[in-house]
């Protein structure tokens, strides 16, 4: 058995709007084990002995069936998360945004890390899988990374979080 993260792109946000209990009912649905929705942004964890890319599919296609929407998940280990989590590049501080970009395609996330950044208001380096981002408050829509990742060819391949946000997924 093996302890996932589930991270659905755009929920709650851009007009596809869910219950966290009805997510969670979803994924029991499934007949996965332990399953806790976190924050009311499309994070669930739950345990089951399929691999990861069968959960992800398995996922996408009951979002779909139950919401009626093109579902985009992201299916890590715990563990996976926590290694991500241990390699942010950037101090944190009160005033920024400190963020990982998940990105399922290499190519994304080459272009993503081509952005021309100003590297006195955010920063954006490559980890396993993801982008290390940091950007000032107030600053992340309309920061240059920001912006490219609003590209509509992007989402299914890519979605963000607060690394405050996965801190509380591998607790």
């Amino acid at each position: 058995m093996t302890r996932y993260v589930a991270l659905l792109r755009g929920v709650n946000v851009g007009g596809v709007n869910m219950k966290m209990a009805d997510l969670a009912d979803v994924v029991r649905g499934l007949g996965y084990d332990d399953v806790k929705t976190v924050l009311a942004s499309g994070n669930v964890l739950f345990t089951t002995p399929d691999a990861a890319a069968a959960s992800k599919d398995r996922l996408e296609a009951a979002l779909r069936e139950r919401f009626g929407y093109e579902a985009w998940v992201h299916v890590l280990t715990v563990d996976a998360v926590q290694r991500i989590i241990d390699a942010f590049p950037y101090e944190r501080s009160a005033d920024r945004h400190a963020y990982v970009v998940f990105v399922l395609k290499p190519e994304v996330r080459d272009e993503l890390l081509a952005v021309k950044l100003d590297p006195a208001v955010e920063q954006a380096t490559a980890g396993d899988g993801v982008v290390y981002w940091s950007v000032p408050k107030g600053d992340t829509l309309e920061s240059a990374m920001g912006k490219a990742q609003a590209a509509g060819r992007h989402k299914p391949w890519l979605t963000t979080r607060n690394l405050n946000t996965l801190e509380k997924l591998t607790r």
